[in-house]
């Protein structure tokens, strides 16, 4: 049997290593990141993919820096014939790389060579795209740069955000696996070499990109908002405390006020003009030092209010 050596990390690795499994590929070890402190007790917290192989007994490597040649040599002593790599976050070395006999594929999140890097879900909705995709590719020392194995389009919903389209490219990225390897294995495919001068790139998300800019057009601060939802999560500034924006939606105005002002207050939110007239309707947030809520919930204390102003940089 064909010796598979899978390595992932989050959530989103998952469902790629339960296809593996359910098709019945000899998955004879799994690596990914090490444990982690999580939460705010700080409880050190195994990777979502490491829960998933003890599952099924598989062997677990969780090395700092695969890079490292006591580290690779533990993977390479598998002898894997293919690895599968989903969202493992290190890059692989040369040594790893060049030794399987069908190579290391990547599934990655976007339709290369759009949007390379560690965050493709994140900026297909900050960029207001209304598609994105699932890539499975050829591992290469170079970021996301390998050729083209095969590649699926996924539809970007008006109201999706990164939760919801994580969701549908982890699913989409494990069926199109499960298309792939066998393809791969029996010599059916060609690989594409990327076109580089087309690449653009989706670096991890900064804290000052969480911030929202009220003078920019409400589709776009929309898109932020959506596009940072459930993590990092955009916020504003309040009286220069931090406000978390954790969900609104667009809505017309006819008001000419001043970007970043409160001009209406409904029952399940209140509206803030921005830079056109699209305004923001802000229906869940979190303020300073307390628990995330409804807007609803604000509303019923004198936190927000007809003609504040949220965004200090711009009062």
């Amino acid at each position: 049997m064909t010796k598979v050596v899978f390595m992932g990390t989050p959530d989103f690795s998952v469902p790629v290593l339960k296809t593996l499994i359910e098709e019945e590929y000899n998955v004879v070890a799994v690596v990914t990141q090490p444990d982690r402190p999580k939460g705010r007790k700080r409880v050190l917290t195994p990777p979502p993919v490491k829960v998933e192989a003890e599952k099924h007994g598989i062997p677990v490597l969780q090395p700092e820096k695969i890079s490292v040649e006591e580290e690779y040599q533990k993977v390479l002593s598998y002898e894997p014939d293919l690895i599968v790599t989903a969202a493992f976050g290190q890059i692989l070395p040369s040594s790893i790389l060049d030794a399987p006999k069908y190579g290391c594929i990547n599934v990655h999140a976007s339709l290369l060579p759009e949007l390379r890097g560690g965050a493709p879900i994140h900026y297909a909705i900050l960029q207001g795209e209304k598609k994105t995709g699932v890539t499975i590719m050829y591992m290469v020392p170079k970021l996301d740069a390998g050729d083209i194995l095969t590649k699926v389009e996924v539809a970007i919903e008006e109201k999706d955000h990164v939760g919801t389209l994580h969701d549908k490219l982890s699913e989409a990225g494990a069926s199109l696996l499960k298309e792939t390897i066998p393809q791969l294995l029996n010599g059916e495919l060609t690989p594409i070499a990327q076109d580089d001068s087309k690449a653009t790139f989706a670096s991890n998300i900064k804290r000052e990109q969480e911030k929202i800019v009220w003078t920019k057009d409400g589709e776009e601060i929309y898109n932020h908002i959506r596009g940072l939802h459930p993590w990092p999560v955009a916020y504003t500034t309040l009286h220069g405390d931090v406000l978390k924006v954790w969900w609104g939606e667009k809505v017309e105005s006819e008001k000419n006020e001043a970007p970043g002002t409160v001009i209406k207050i409904e029952k399940d939110g209140f509206i803030v003009a921005t830079g056109n007239s699209t305004a923001i309707k802000i229906t869940e947030l979190q303020p300073a030092g307390k628990k995330r809520m409804t807007a609803a919930q604000v509303l019923q204390g004198s936190l927000i209010e007809n003609g504040i102003k949220l965004g200090d940089d711009y009062e």
